[in-house]
C-alpha cells in the first residue's frame, strides 16, 4: 500500500500536507547528514531526531564488540554524547553521517575492551606485588579529582528525574531496562530522560571547562 504522505513535487495536495505538518510542529524528514550539520550548530531538536534514528544502530555496533547488553547500553550513551559534542568535526566530503557515527561507536567499543583488559592486567600486577604499594602520580590524582568534581557539580544542575536516571545507569551500573523497572517507568521515558540529561550535562561541562 502506498504511503499517503509520500509526496510528488508540485502537487497542491502534497503542499497542504507539508503545511499541515509544519503547523503541527513536526519537521519534515531530514537526512542524517543534514541533521548532523544542525546538531553541530547546537540544534537540540535535530539531536533528538538524530538520536532516535541512530541509537539502535549504534547499540548494534557496540554490542557486536562487547556482547554484554548492559555494558553495550552504557557505551552507546557515551557514543551518543560524543556525537553531540563532536558534531562540528563532521565533514560531508569525507563520508556520510551514518558512517562517521558507526566509526565512533566501533572505536568506543574497542576502547572499552582495551580499557577493561588493561584494568585486569593492573589488578593482576597489584595482586603479585601486594608487599609494596606504589605512590600514585600526584598530577594524575589531581586531574581525576578535578574531573570528578566537575561532573558532580554538573549533575547537580540537571533536573531531579534526569539526575536520578543517569546516576542509576552510570554510577549504579544498571541497564536502561533495569532503571525502568527500578523507577517503575516506561523504558522510552527512561531513555528520553537519559538522552536529555546527557545533552544538558554536556552543556554544563563545556561551560565549566
Amino acid at each position: 500500500m502506498p504511503n499517503p504522505l509520500v509526496m510528488n513535487p508540485g502537487s497542491r495536495k502534497d503542499q497542504d500536507v507539508v503545511d499541515f505538518l509544519q503547523r503541527r510542529g513536526r519537521p519534515m524528514e531530514s537526512s542524517l547528514d543534514d541533521l548532523l550539520v544542525l546538531v553541530a550548530r547546537g540544534d537540540r531538536q535535530a539531536f533528538e531526531s538524530l538520536y532516535d534514528r541512530l541509537v539502535d544502530r549504534v547499540f548494534g555496533v557496540v554490542r557486536s564488540v562487547l556482547r554484554d547488553p548492559a555494558r553495550s547500553e552504557e557505551v552507546t550513551q557515551e557514543v551518543m554524547l560524543e556525537i553531540w559534542r563532536t558534531a562540528p568535526r563532521f565533514e560531508r566530503s569525507r563520508g556520510t553521517a551514518n558512517a562517521w557515527a558507526m566509526t565512533i561507536a566501533h572505536r568506543r567499543a574497542v576502547d572499552r575492551v582495551r580499557s577493561e583488559q588493561a584494568s585486569r592486567e593492573r589488578d593482576e600486577r597489584h595482586a603479585r606485588n601486594r608487599g609494596s604499594d606504589p605512590v600514585p602520580d600526584t598530577g594524575t590524582v589531581v586531574v581525576d579529582l578535578l574531573d570528578r568534581e566537575r561532573v558532580v557539580r554538573a549533575l547537580g544542575e540537571l533536573t531531579a528525574p534526569q539526575r536520578e536516571s543517569i546516576e542509576l545507569a552510570y554510577f549504579g551500573g544498571h541497564s536502561h531496562s533495569e532503571v525502568a523497572v527500578l523507577l517503575d517507568l516506561p523504558l522510552g521515558t527512561v531513555k528520553t530522560r537519559i538522552r536529555d540529561g546527557l545533552i544538558r550535562l554536556r552543556d554544563r561541562l563545556e561551560v565549566m571547562s
